[in-house]
């Protein structure tokens, strides 16, 4: 895969926030091998809440015939105040949608396979 592109928003770009985002883009590869690119949008919020400001990251995937879209909005998970929660969650669920593509295009191998007439049956 391409190195993801990565977009920081209201915040300024940290080395060591990009480095774990290479890092488990990288590892998506395992999981489906023919990524097109990768773009990652991280963005704070800019307003603190009780214990300090909230992370949202969108991780845009390309393979073939599909663009895999992964967000997480910072309302929806306090836990997103750490940065590398937001961005271990927002690459969790990429790779979810990531294997079920995946399983979905083997299954359509499948039953095509399947539907072919046996020779000499």
């Amino acid at each position: 895969m391409p190195a993801p592109q990565i977009t920081f928003r209201n915040m300024p770009v940290s080395e060591t926030v990009e480095t774990k985002i290479r890092e488990r883009a990288a590892a998506l590869d395992k999981f489906f091998p023919n990524i097109v690119s990768c773009k990652v949008v991280v963005e704070s919020t800019g307003r603190a809440h009780v214990k300090g400001k909230l992370y949202y990251l969108r991780v845009d995937l390309t393979v073939p015939g599909k663009t895999i879209v992964s967000k997480r909005h910072p309302d929806e998970h306090h836990a997103h105040e750490d940065i590398y929660v937001a961005v271990r969650d927002a690459f969790d669920e990429a790779r979810r949608q990531l294997e079920d593509y995946a399983h979905r295009l083997k299954g359509m191998v499948k039953k095509h396979r399947d539907s072919e007439p046996e020779i000499g049956g």
